[in-house]
């Protein structure tokens, strides 16, 4: 190989490795930031708080109207849900009842479950959400969930999205997972089932 040619094979081999470089920050970016609705009604002194991936993104004003305060983003893992809610804790702002919608974007553990519960603590609820998956099926996070409720329904309250949702595909967009209009609406007609918790 000539000169030219090796310094051209080298320069065409650092190609792919500059766009797996420059990719990682823009799939990030394409996540989006962390988006916040407050409460357009007093359910409680303090507002019950939900904590969301992108499927709950389109459903802000519904819950917002319902009386939630809400904080979702694109992406987001329950690790990154557990501190939004220490977050709040920290500042003395977490509420008699947190709802956890999280679970499509990675795997929810029984760990991190256990860990949610700590930090609400004893004399709160922890609301969680089953998750679908892409496609619009569960996985096992769904039954993650579903055990940690039965494991402790005195402070943990399962809102079992995937059954209130199976056979209603106009409440998706075509990917199964994300909401539809009236799917935002659906989805805050079933955490409003928890608010008599927040008070």
């Amino acid at each position: 190989m000539t000169g030219g040619a090796a310094k051209a094979g080298v320069a065409l081999s650092a190609v792919p490795l500059i766009v797996v470089l420059l990719g990682a920050p823009a799939a990030q970016a394409g996540c989006g930031g962390v988006e916040k609705a407050t409460p357009k009604r007093k359910v409680a002194s303090r507002p019950p708080l939900a904590i969301g991936d992108s499927s709950m993104l389109l459903a802000l004003p519904a819950l917002a109207r319902v009386g939630y305060k809400v904080n979702a983003r694109g992406c987001r893992q329950f690790s990154e849900g557990l501190g939004v809610l220490r977050d709040a804790r920290r500042h003395h702002r977490l509420p008699r009842l947190a709802v956890l919608a999280l679970g499509a974007d990675a795997s929810v553990s029984p760990g991190q479950i256990a860990r949610a519960s700590k930090v609400v603590g004893p004399k709160r609820k922890l609301g969680l959400v089953t998750p679908r998956e892409l496609g619009g099926g569960e996985s096992k996070d769904a039954q993650v969930i579903r055990n940690a409720g039965q494991r402790d329904p005195v402070h943990i309250k399962v809102l079992d999205w995937v059954h209130y949702s199976a056979g209603h595909q106009s409440w998706f967009q075509p990917d199964g997972l994300h909401l539809t209009f009236s799917g935002a609406k659906a989805f805050a007609r079933l955490l409003k089932k928890l608010l008599p918790l927040a008070t």
